[in-house]
């Protein structure tokens, strides 16, 4: 699940309600920072990935200046179907879900509401309690799993940072993954309070604060949001942020049946399992996965890219504080942090993560990658990322687990070669 970010694992001009015609409109100034031959390639490679059958089709927007410099769709959304590509296509997200919780939570931090100092424990009693499963060899030598207490609480930063100490039980070994595995984490009908509550009663992997460790935090986040605003977490993204962005088709699930024909769906035999228990995205749960569960439009996460992009701002309204996007946007487990890697360390050795947020900490020599490029990914196929120096972002929706990855390594290379410098 090694991409370019890891995911479950990354505009100004685009309207919620008129995304066609500004995609459409895609000036002669904003797309002088690329050559047509360069972008042209980057079109030729997305239609051989679907004449090959590796992908039913995609859309890819690059967007400069608060422009949008580049916007294709390919393919199909529903292969058996024959549904074309459209503006309004829905795509599950994923672990892209997870920047939109952060940044509620971050608007949070911005109110004055929560701290990321605040003990997790403060909102949900239950995780002053938890304790850290470590594996040692008892006095026969058999290896035992042995529960030890908390050598701090686990904080409202360590949720953001992926530092708590929380896992996902679908990867990796280790008896207290597989007790993730094999727990009831996902059985029934269950709401983020009972969601969390769960995760409480299992161990954690390692001590707070001391691994990144990909798993559950922005999920538990999630519940905190709930705890703060006395709202669900749909109920407060939808009020603070999704409405007033124009993210109307992003939601947990696909609530307007004549909409679900938009979802935009897998190769036949490409088909996801269900992944830390998300579902269809046309059935309706009571859980809202803040980190893995959303579903919505290019044209909706476009606004929330450019949000970022702009330092917290979109149409005149601030969403967050030119220091709060900086400080989501800066690595926070690099040298000096204190926290360590595990072999498990998805992000690779060029990058970092923010709050919610992948960094580029040092780029690779013969790319044009850069330091302090963001973004994030999800394990259906979207992508997205953030260039603040050249002023733009990327954003790719799709949905191929199977060759995703190969896909979000290339593109990047090859909009490099697009841009001229």
């Amino acid at each position: 699940m090694v991409a370019r970010w890891v995911g479950f694992a990354l505009v100004v001009g685009l309207a919620a309600a008129g995304a066609s015609a500004a995609v459409a409109d895609i000036t002669a100034s904003a797309a002088a920072s690329f050559s047509q031959a360069g972008l042209d390639q980057i079109s030729n490679y997305m239609r051989r990935e679907i004449a090959t059958g590796k992908i039913p089709g995609a859309m890819l927007l690059i967007q400069q200046h608060g422009k949008p410099v580049y916007y294709q769709k390919f393919g199909l959304r529903d292969v058996p179907a024959k549904l074309p590509m459209t503006d309004d296509t829905i795509f599950r997200l994923y672990s892209m879900s997870k920047p939109i919780t952060a940044v509620a939570a971050m608007m949070l931090v911005d109110d004055g509401k929560l701290s990321l100092d605040d003990p997790v424990a403060k909102y949900i009693p239950a995780f002053a309690d938890v304790k850290v499963g470590v594996e040692k060899r008892d006095e026969s030598g058999k290896q035992a799993l042995i529960l030890e207490p908390l050598q701090r609480p686990i904080t409202v930063l360590d949720l953001l940072r992926q530092t708590s100490g929380l896992t996902y039980g679908f990867y990796g070994e280790g008896a207290v993954r597989k007790l993730y595995a094999h727990s009831d984490l996902y059985s029934g009908e269950f709401d983020n309070a009972e969601f969390a509550a769960r995760l409480a009663k299992l161990p954690l992997v390692e001590q707070p604060g001391r691994v990144w460790d990909y798993g559950h935090s922005i999920d538990v986040l999630g519940r905190v949001i709930e705890v703060v605003s006395g709202k669900s977490l749909f109920e407060f993204e939808k009020e603070r942020l999704l409405d007033p962005l124009g993210m109307t088709d992003t939601a947990f699930y696909v609530a307007d049946e004549t909409k679900r024909p938009l979802i935009a769906q897998f190769m036949p035999n490409d088909l996801l399992p269900s992944i830390a228990g998300i579902k269809d995205p046309t059935e309706h749960s009571r859980w809202e996965s803040g980190g893995a569960g959303m579903v919505g439009t290019l044209g909706d996460y476009a606004r929330f890219a450019q949000m970022l992009l702009n330092g917290g701002t979109l149409d005149g309204k601030r969403y967050l504080k030119p220091e709060t996007v900086a400080l989501m946007t800066s690595d926070h487990i690099g040298p000096g942090s204190g926290i360590a890697y595990t072999y498990l360390y998805f992000l690779g050795t060029h990058s970092g993560y923010g709050l919610g947020l992948a960094v580029i900490t040092s780029p690779p020599p013969h790319n044009r990658w850069q330091a302090g490029e963001y973004g994030w990914d999800g394990v259906a196929g979207t992508f997205f990322y953030v260039d603040p120096k050249d002023d733009l972002f990327v954003l790719c929706m799709m949905q191929t687990p199977s060759h995703r990855g190969e896909i979000e390594t290339e593109l990047p290379i090859l909009i490099g070669r697009a841009m001229r410098h």
